[in-house]
């Protein structure tokens, strides 16, 4: 495998490792970093094309932050550059949840005033890392002042915590379904915008042909 290879290699996986590393508050924390990593210091992808890929990431089922790794990995180095990528994002994560795991019990998160304090000062800063995401999210979803008011009608539903009504999966499918009827009915209007055209056009061609035959 030639140096250059290499390289993009050694890059995304210590991109991503580093992401992962000192991220915290789970996937959409990641997002903003992912971005800043990707997008404005390596040029890697270009902003549009990253909200595509988030996009999709969003849609598919399991980690976010995984997703969206595979997705940029994949754009540079195909199912390699994925792999890579994929690693980097959750080998970080891994050992440090095992450490906590084995180190840090629950007890001693509670009654330890230095690691309850750690934990506090961490919080604020993880609330702001998975807010920041919301915005780029609505920028990958094209959601404008006409829009905005279903997402947000669809967190209040499902914060309401009211039987039903306030289940994720069933604004999951409704947008689905949504999504899926928009396409049907856009395709309709440019099937029916062709006919027209093609009317128009032997409409046109016909007034041609009977001025040519009069003269």
């Amino acid at each position: 495998m030639p140096d250059s290879e290499r390289g993009i290699y050694r890059k995304l996986f210590s991109t991503f490792a580093r992401i992962g590393a000192f991220t915290f508050g789970g996937g959409w924390a990641m997002i903003t970093l992912i971005e800043r990593e990707v997008v404005e210091k390596r040029g890697w992808i270009p902003r549009d094309e990253f909200l595509d890929l988030l996009a999709v990431a969003q849609s598919l089922p399991g980690i976010l932050a995984v997703n969206i790794s595979v997705a940029v990995g994949d754009r540079l180095r195909g199912m390699r550059g994925s792999v890579v990528a994929a690693l980097g994002t959750i080998m970080p994560c891994f050992f440090i949840i095992l450490a906590i795991a084995i180190f840090l019990t629950p007890d001693l998160i509670q009654n330890n005033r230095v690691v309850s304090a750690i934990f506090s000062g961490i919080r604020p800063a993880v609330v702001a890392l998975i807010v920041a995401p919301v915005i780029t999210s609505g920028k990958a979803a094209k959601i404008g002042w006409k829009t905005v008011w279903i997402p947000v009608l669809a967190a209040l539903l499902i914060w309401s915590k009211w039987p039903v009504v306030s289940n994720p999966i069933l604004y999951v499918i409704l947008g689905g379904l949504g999504g899926y009827l928009w396409l049907r009915r856009q395709e309709r209007r440019l099937h029916m915008a062709n006919l027209e055209s093609a009317s128009r056009k032997e409409i046109a061609e016909l007034d041609k042909k009977e001025k040519e035959e009069q003269l």
